[in-house]
């Protein structure tokens, strides 16, 4: 994943997690000590008040047996509490219910005129067990429903911008398609980011587009003025023009020529056009040696079928690239070899030159890359597309390229294909269907 994506990922949820957390955990504490503080006094005062109640009732009728049991059990009945009496001496006098624990007795002292005339004892609760861990269990319930809450605070907050991220990563892939929909996770302010983003999306989808048309459409009409070039070499020979002069512009053409039809083959595998059928692989190959100009004799057919199913302007193409690639670059073409690799049809050019140099395997299908000492440059009459279209075209087929320095010297250049053809490819985006 992008760095992007790991900080949100890794970094922002769990932080607004833990803020959120802490924050209410805070929050409860703090609320906790206030009503401490502003409840605590009042409660002991209200228990103070009522056992003062309770203790002068008791003491109206403390020396009438009679009133006084019907005054406890009155007082037991209306509260639903156990009440145990006992005289000055400790001596229990009356029991409303099971003997009183400790734990959940409420003395109230009963007294006359500052004399002790006895004790009651009001007790709250006794008859459930104790349970110690009630409360911390509580606790910790409460503690992990806020902490929940909070997680899935955190979770909808950074959720958008997770969303926002993949879009933005989709996009750099070039995905151009790509767009964000945030749903109900929308807020207003990622709701105005995100639709800044697509909005962002759609142009550089339909300026890509706009590029792409302008590219096919300028390659096509080029075709027009370079066949009158070369009617116009044509008819400055016959007129007894200089043989020179001629040759020299004949080959002028002939490049721009070439170099239009690169560029018409990237605009077809730009817009997805590839259209592909039954063909013979000896066939492609013998085209291309008629085309450059190299004899037949050179191709070697190692496959005992070389039947394919592909796009055949295309696979010409790339076999023409090879083959130019093989004599400007590599002092001249040795073979054109048709064998099995990897359990595939591959087409390979070996030259006569001196081999690839370390890392050149890869770097030589990179665009604008000449083989020069290494370097990177315009030569004369190249622009160092030739063997980068050679890799898309092969890729647009399921194939693959590949460059390796032969045992007995020299290079071998080449690309695989599927013999089945190419899977169904996808469907381009909704702009470049409508443009094209």
């Amino acid at each position: 994943m992008s760095r992007l994506g790991w900080f949100i990922r890794a970094k922002l949820h769990r932080r607004l997690f833990l803020w959120f957390g802490v924050s209410i955990l805070i929050t409860g504490v703090v609320v906790g000590m206030v009503m401490n503080l502003m409840g605590g006094a009042p409660w002991h005062q209200e228990v103070e008040r009522v056992r003062t109640f309770a203790g002068n009732r008791l003491a109206e009728v403390w020396d009438d047996p009679v009133r006084r049991e019907e005054l406890a059990r009155a007082v037991s009945r209306d509260l639903n509490i156990d009440v145990e009496l006992q005289d000055a001496s400790g001596v229990l006098l009356l029991r409303t219910g099971e003997p009183c624990p400790p734990h959940a007795q409420l003395p109230v002292p009963v007294e006359r005129e500052g004399r002790r005339l006895g004790t009651a004892l009001a007790c709250y609760g006794h008859t459930r067990p104790r349970q110690p861990w009630r409360v911390p269990i509580m606790l910790m319930l409460a503690g992990a429903s806020l902490w929940m809450a909070a997680g899935w605070l955190a979770r909808r907050l950074s959720r958008p911008l997770d969303t926002l991220m993949r879009a933005a990563k989709e996009l750099g892939e070039g995905k151009l398609e790509t767009r964000v929909h945030l749903g109900r996770h929308a807020t207003g302010e990622m709701s105005v980011v995100a639709d800044a983003f697509n909005e962002m999306a759609a142009r550089i989808e339909r300026q890509m587009a706009d590029q792409r048309e302008l590219l096919a459409a300028v390659s096509h009409e080029l075709r027009t003025p370079l066949a009158h070039l070369r009617v116009l070499v044509e008819l400055m020979r016959d007129a007894g023009g200089s043989e020179q002069t001629a040759d020299q512009m004949e080959r002028e053409v002939v490049e721009l020529d070439a170099l239009v039809g690169e560029l018409l083959a990237s605009s077809r595998l730009d817009f997805g056009q590839v259209t592909p059928r039954e063909l013979d692989g000896k066939d492609l190959a013998a085209r291309a040696l008629e085309r450059t100009g190299i004899p037949a004799e050179v191709l070697s057919v190692e496959v005992p079928e070389a039947k394919l199913v592909g796009d055949a302007t295309l696979l010409g193409r790339a076999l023409v690239n090879l083959l130019d690639n093989a004599r400007k670059h590599g002092q001249g073409v040795e073979a054109l070899r048709l064998l099995e690799r990897e359990g595939q049809l591959a087409f390979c050019v070996d030259d006569r030159g001196p081999g690839l140099l370390p890392g050149e395997e890869t770097r030589v299908f990179e665009p604008f890359y000449r083989k020069d000492r290494g370097g990177e440059a315009r030569e004369a009459g190249s622009l160092g597309l030739g063997l980068a279209l050679v890799q898309r075209i092969a890729r647009a087929h399921d194939g693959e390229t590949f460059a390796e320095n032969r045992p007995g010297g020299g290079a071998r250049v080449g690309f695989t294909l599927r013999r089945e053809g190419p899977l169904p490819l996808k469907a381009p985006p909704a702009a470049d269907r409508s443009r094209a």
